[in-house]
């Protein structure tokens, strides 16, 4: 195989600075401003010298960072820039596995045919890329994913490197510490450092003791750190996705049960939307909870069919009623045991058209009635609620409301 992962460079914030060059050069931080609640989505390298990060909580980056350029992200013009990417490496890619919008595997094995072929493609992604976008982004070309995923991270930022065999990963990786092998958090970090394994060459040495302590995860791990990875690059199809839902933080908690069941009916419109876009269905209703004391919980349903937003908002609302209700700074609806098999057809048409007609009525009804205690026309902005960014300015505007 031959692998490239391609990574762009603070992607969210490189959007911005290019489509204003008076950000360029300043610690740009993307996700909550510093007077709300919530984390950083992604920052500029000057805002990383100040030890800003992503998913860093929106306080603590203030706090390293107190001159930075706060912004709340723009999700649709990302989504759109990540369209165009996907673009250009789809003309290389026989397999293209997209990890978010700004990061990808590609399968180049039959267009490169060899690493030299590799390295054109790889020198043409960051080409086009630049001039046809105006970004930059790193890209690595390996035997494996987790070679490549590796390399692209090698020369962060605009950079290019190659590792080509087991024996270079190995040679590379084998004295530095086991965080920084691929899959390898904070918390299995901590246990193995405790065991007093260190390096990615203590895995290799202390294979059994990795087994011993991690399980099937640990032996995952020692083929890793022994440069062993043949994975195939696998594309996303929307039907493997385990659920599909939406949630919001609200900026102050909500003690309110009311305003958070009316929340709860466009959280079902949104992941509606979401499921019908991929062509998917489900068969239970999920509800989270994340209380002011930050404890979560969540409420499952199985049901019929997802098929109707009505059918998720009611459920939704049916299990919001079996929880505690104390301050919540967090609520999100999802469904699950999705499939993309269409609902059975009952034989009866008339009796479907009839359900299906009291259905949009009902809905129709309910965003009335909702607009009409807001002061605002649901029913009429539906696709603009429907964006994230929108969707939760929307929902802010009602808890200040009610």
């Amino acid at each position: 195989m031959i692998i490239i992962h391609v990574d762009m460079d603070a992607f969210f914030a490189a959007v911005e600075i290019r489509d204003d060059p008076g950000l360029r050069g300043k610690p740009l931080i993307i996700g909550s401003l510093p007077n709300e609640r919530g984390v950083v989505a992604t920052c500029s390298y000057e805002a990383r010298k100040y030890g800003v990060h992503s998913a860093m909580n929106i306080k603590d980056a203030y706090r390293l960072c107190p001159n930075g350029i706060y912004m709340h992200p723009h999700m649709d013009k990302y989504k759109a820039v990540s369209d165009a990417l996907h673009v250009i490496w789809s003309d290389y890619a026989a397999a293209l596995e997209s990890v978010a919008y700004d990061e990808a595997y590609l399968d180049v094995t039959a267009r490169a045919k060899d690493f030299d072929g590799a390295r054109e493609i790889a020198r043409e992604i960051k080409r086009r890329t630049r001039e046809e976008l105006g970004l930059s982004c790193s890209v690595g070309v390996a035997y494996s994913k987790t070679a490549a995923k590796t390399a692209s991270e090698e020369k962060k930022p605009n950079g290019y490197f190659e590792i080509l065999t087991p024996e270079a990963f190995t040679a590379l990786m084998s004295g530095r510490d086991v965080r920084e092998l691929y899959t390898v958090g904070k918390k299995t970090a901590e246990k193995l450092h405790r065991s007093g394994i260190r390096t990615v060459r203590d895995i290799t040495l202390r294979s059994g003791e990795v087994v011993s302590l991690l399980g099937k995860q640990g032996q995952w791990l020692v083929s890793l750190a022994s440069g062993i990875d043949d994975r195939p690059v696998t594309p996303y199809r929307p039907e493997d996705a385990k659920s599909i839902g939406r949630e919001v933080t609200f900026q102050k908690d909500v003690d309110n049960y009311a305003l958070l069941s009316d929340v709860l009916l466009l959280l079902a419109l949104s992941v509606d939307r979401r499921a019908k876009r991929v062509g998917l269905h489900g068969k239970g209703v999920s509800l989270k909870i994340t209380y002011a004391d930050m404890k979560s919980i969540s409420r499952s349903q199985l049901v019929f069919s997802t098929d109707s937003p009505l059918e998720i908002y009611r459920t939704a609302a049916r299990l919001l009623g079996s929880v505690e209700h104390r301050p919540a700074r967090l609520v999100g609806v999802s469904i699950y045991n999705l499939s993309a098999e269409p609902e059975p057809q009952i034989s009866i048409d008339e009796l479907i058209e009839e359900k299906t007609h009291r259905s949009e009525n009902e809905l129709s009804a309910l965003l009335d009635s909702l607009g009409a205690r807001y002061g605002l026309d649901f029913a009429g902005n539906l696709d603009k609620i429907y964006k994230a960014d929108t969707l939760h300015k929307t929902i802010e505007y009602m808890r200040r409301h009610s």
